[in-house]
């Protein structure tokens, strides 16, 4: 299908491509580590911005009533979610959103809840705002991790604000409704205001996602944030939005977020997102099964071919998390292993935190023939080994 042939991204100032030395000290090795995707955008999304670029002028933009519309429509029918306008806030992007978060609802000193292994930039920015981290580290067993809830509860007792990544990266979870209201039961227990990143949530295989705000005693008591950016392959284009159902929340959000001068619209990213979420249901679908088959091929080719990794059970997102326990190598020497043997450029388990050892995050949002390139790369890397 040629919506899914992977896109050569090198010398379009592409991070995953174009920064690959800087990260890895080699140009030599298939780039598989930035959460984007190789892959083509929809043909509506790409239609929406050649069109708006026609126009020859690219000055500040507003966001028009179809913007909101867009979004509104797009929750009710994918999470059976009704939202109102004014509790959308457009924002920058979802981390930039989360240091906002972060200002808006604690103080210097204040405990930020997290669950690691996590993606790098939530302890990254609890650690810039100068708050204290509490983790409650994910439980790993049998290829699936856990919420340890008794660790989640004594540490929801000092926490001033939960972030909560769901579906979570990297371990790929599509939190339970079941899981969901337990947190959030135990953080109204202890007053803990939840700050959830949503932005795979377009991501998930054959679970259910479930909006945070949804849930009833949630509707005032939660941020959401989410972006077309992981599902449509926009990430680019910087448009994102917060929702926020609570009138004083979103006024101390919004202030935080004006200290920047951050309220300007991207005109292509409007565009996107709008046609992405009015018109990218088909497609989305059809990415989501490519996805789907690429995840099968690795864990297929890692059991067939007796290597010693095991692929985290990937219930959403386009990443897996490859347990590489069994190789036996020190993180050092694992990193190595997959840079100058393999010649694969991963994300480094450690960099989500210190549970993150033993791991790698493999990002399949790419072609069939890209990922047969890289399993054979491992392959012949472990076989050299042995």
């Amino acid at each position: 299908m040629p919506w899914f042939e992977a896109i050569d991204r090198s010398g379009t100032y592409s991070v995953k491509f174009d920064e690959a030395k800087q990260k890895f000290g080699t140009n030599d090795l298939l780039p598989l580590w930035v959460a984007d995707m190789d892959l083509a955008s929809p043909q509506c999304v790409q239609g929406a911005i050649q069109k708006r670029a026609l126009h020859p002028l690219y000055g500040y933009t507003s966001y028009p009533e179809a913007y909101y519309e867009a979004i509104q429509i797009w929750m009710q029918k994918r999470f059976n979610w009704k939202i109102e306008k004014e509790w959308i806030v457009p924002a920058y992007g979802v981390v930039s959103s989360i240091n906002f978060a972060l200002g808006a609802y604690s103080k210097e000193g204040d405990s930020i809840l997290i669950q690691t292994p996590l993606y790098p930039p939530f302890a990254a920015s609890v650690r810039r705002k100068k708050r204290r981290i509490l983790d409650n580290t994910l439980r790993y067993s049998d290829g699936k991790y856990e919420i340890d809830f008794n660790d989640f509860e004594a540490k929801a007792k000092e926490a001033k604000i939960f972030l909560l990544c769901s579906p979570h990266n990297p371990t790929t979870r599509a939190w339970s409704k079941e899981e969901l209201e337990e947190m959030i039961e135990i953080c109204i227990r202890y007053d803990v205001l939840i700050v959830a990143d949503e932005i795979h949530a377009d991501v998930v295989y054959k679970k259910k996602h479930y909006p945070l705000g949804s849930f009833e005693k949630m509707t005032e008591k939660c941020i959401v944030l989410n972006a077309p950016s992981k599902a449509f392959n926009v990430a680019g284009l910087n448009t994102s939005y917060a929702i926020i159902a609570g009138k004083k929340a979103r006024k101390a959000y919004l202030a935080e977020q004006a200290k920047l001068g951050l309220s300007n619209g991207n005109p292509f990213g409007i565009e996107a997102l709008m046609a992405a979420y009015t018109d990218g249901d088909e497609w989305l679908e059809a990415l989501k099964k490519h996805l789907a088959a690429n995840i099968a091929f690795v864990k297929t080719f890692l059991k067939e071919h007796a290597l010693p990794i095991k692929a985290v059970a990937t219930e959403a997102t386009f990443l897996m998390w490859l347990d590489c326990r069994g190789l036996d190598l020190s993180q050092a020497l694992l990193v190595d292993f997959f840079v100058k043997k393999a010649r694969l450029g991963l994300n480094d388990g450690m960099s989500f935190g210190e549970s993150g050892k033993g791991f790698m995050r493999l990002n399949v949002g790419t072609s069939r023939i890209v990922l047969e390139e890289a399993m054979q790369r491992l392959l012949a890397a472990y076989k050299e080994r042995s």
